[in-house]
């Protein structure tokens, strides 16, 4: 994929287990087989990418419903054949009346779970936009796999039902939640069907309002904005606004009826020939650009693949990156971030230039200084480090992390989509009678007084899901993304490089093991911290570990494969042979779908 590259794999290396799924015709992989199959089903009718991509990102919701949520998040990518990369950003607000000091005067500083986490539901809007921007389908034609697969059910999967259990107290705060993820008492087994009743209405009632105003003689569009009405101003809305307003929540009809996804050009960066698309700073996505401009490609092929020198560099360089994302970072309407500057090639080698080749940071590194600065950022960092500091953990991460899920589509016309829709079931209600659980998204904002991404009405929370788009010109297009909280760009620059510079195929470079670095405050909260901590995926040899520990990382060790590392998804579009191949990780219940 590179202009050079190295054979992928040393004597004793494990290749992939599944092979990698090649056609010439359009393909897709997504976080859970169901949902690559809605979208596939799209494509065999006729849809585009985006059609199939808006199938399968709503079925994600019904599907992975402890980690995706069809009232939640979806951050989108479309590339279309003009080769522009568009972005829709598919990530609501906080109310107008939120007040970040009753979080300080009544909880400490802490943003609670429940209804005062909510922000403004973003997903439906951001499909829908996406579908009047660029798609060719109506909403209920697209909807159709996820109202079967919540009407009827589906059968219960390991994941699933581990995580269900895991968080059973969590939902049975709620009798609303837990009427769904505990029935009967219990959370579900595997085998078991599992049927989300009330969601299905939900998503049937938009159809049915896109309906009525097709039979009036309305076109595809007025119908698209009758389904996006019925959530936002209809009785969906009704019912979530009166449900929070009962429990004390913020959100109102006129933050719903209000909200539309801004739709902007994506930014990027350039390495080893390649462009390579993420969303805007209001998300991470802008981390694996400043990662990818710190390393010097060279040089890891020099190191040779997984050496320690190798990952070494990985993990300092993302350091770096992710320091900057907690001194600069925040919603761009209500923060100047200096994003040029930070994505500057010049940037990256001066950011390069801190990495001590032997040694590892032994916490998260000091923020840089880009070009377009704000002078008064620093001091206010310092504040944000300071109250992170007090957040430091010992020991491996052990939590749940709240996690999402990913899909990407590449037609036979040459469009391409690349989306990561999330929000989690379990730190908020569901509203009774709808199956939804309005965005919680707001446990990514701070209450630290000078943080960046500190909440206020109308802001942004700093978002995790970020998905990725490469375009070598005149060679491949290249969507790509993950699930993971703050692992998703780690784990899609390890996979990025495993294609750019050593000729893996998408199946095996998905399926090679990965690090993970938590040296910098999470993005949920409470915002803990583990300083110099780095987790190791047990095929990598112990010897490069006790490496890596004698320059001073705080090594600990992953089982094999584990899903804590991510579930990369991508499809590598050869632009010269119109041959696609897919990758799914095995890690989750990711598949592909195409021929």
């Amino acid at each position: 994929m590179a202009a050079e590259t190295q054979t992928a794999r040393s004597e004793g290396e494990t290749y992939a287990q599944r092979p990698a799924l090649r056609g010439t015709r359009h393909m897709v992989s997504a976080g859970h087989y169901g949902a690559a199959h809605a979208a596939f089903a799209i494509l065999e009718a006729g849809g585009n990418a985006v059609d199939a991509a808006v199938a399968g990102g709503i079925a994600l919701g019904v599907l992975q419903p402890d980690i995706v949520n069809v009232a939640g998040v979806a951050p989108i990518l479309v590339r279309m054949a003009d080769g522009v990369v568009w972005n829709i950003e598919g990530l609501g607000y906080w109310p107008a009346a939120a007040d970040p000091e009753l979080f300080v005067r009544k909880h400490g500083g802490a943003i609670p779970e429940g209804v005062l986490r909510t922000v403004v539901p973003a997903a439906p809007d951001a499909w829908i936009t996406a579908l009047k921007r660029f798609g060719t389908m109506t909403f209920g034609e697209v909807a159709s796999a996820a109202i079967r697969f919540a009407g009827e059910g589906f059968p219960m999967y390991p994941l699933l039902a581990d995580m269900l259990a895991a968080k059973r107290d969590k939902y049975a705060r709620w009798p609303s939640s837990a009427s769904i993820y505990l029935p009967g008492g219990q959370p579900p087994k595997v085998g078991d069907l599992f049927v989300q009743a009330d969601l299905a209405r939900s998503l049937r009632y938009m159809v049915d309002e896109e309906k009525a105003t097709l039979a009036r003689g309305g076109d595809r569009m007025a119908g698209l904005e009758a389904a996006r009405a019925a959530f936002y101003k209809g009785d969906i809305a009704r019912t979530i606004v009166e449900y929070h307003r009962q429990e004390g929540g913020w959100l109102a009809a006129e933050d719903l009826a209000g909200y539309s996804s801004p739709v902007e050009r994506a930014p990027s960066v350039h390495f080893a020939g390649t462009e390579v698309f993420t969303c805007n700073a209001w998300c991470q996505g802008p981390v694996l650009g400043q990662a990818l401009n710190i390393v010097d490609h060279a040089a890891l092929l020099a190191a040779g693949h997984n050496s320690p020198d190798y990952l070494h560099m990985i993990i300092e360089a993302l350091k770096l990156a992710f320091a900057d994302r907690e001194a600069f970072y925040g919603d761009p309407r209500h923060v100047d971030v200096p994003l040029d500057g930070l994505l500057a090639p010049e940037y990256g080698v001066r950011r390069r230039a801190q990495i001590d080749p032997r040694r590892a940071h032994p916490e998260m590194p000091p923020h840089g200084i880009p070009d377009g600065a704000p002078t008064l950022n620093g001091a206010l960092t310092s504040t944000a480090a300071r109250a992170a500091s007090a957040l430091r953990h010992d020991g491996a991460p052990t939590g749940l992390p709240r996690d999402t899920s990913y899909i990407c589509v590449v037609d036979r016309w040459g469009n391409s989509v690349s989306a990561t829709p999330s929000d989690v079931s379990s730190e908020s209600p569901i509203v009774p009678g709808t199956g939804l659980c309005p965005s919680s998204r707001g446990s990514q904002s701070w209450t630290t007084a000078g943080h960046p991404s500190r909440l206020a009405p109308g802001k942004r929370p700093r978002l995790t899901p970020a998905p990725a788009l490469a375009v070598a010109a005149g060679r491949y297009v290249l969507p790509f993304g993950t699930p993971g909280g703050d692992v998703q760009q780690q784990a899609m620059l390890q996979v990025l490089l495993n294609m750019m510079l050593f000729g893996m195929d998408p199946q095996d470079a998905v399926e090679h093991p990965r690090v993970a670095t938590y040296s910098f405050p999470d993005s949920f909260e409470p915002h803990a911290t583990l300083p110099g901590r780095l987790c190791i995926e047990a095929r990598i040899p112990r010897e490069t570990g006790e490496e890596l520990a004698r320059r001073g990382h705080q090594v600990t060790w992953w089982p094999d494969r584990i899903w804590r590392a991510g579930a990369v998804c991508a499809i590598h579009a050869d632009l010269r042979t119109g041959i696609m191949t897919s990758g799914a990780d095995p890690r989750r219940a990711s598949y592909a779908l195409g021929w």
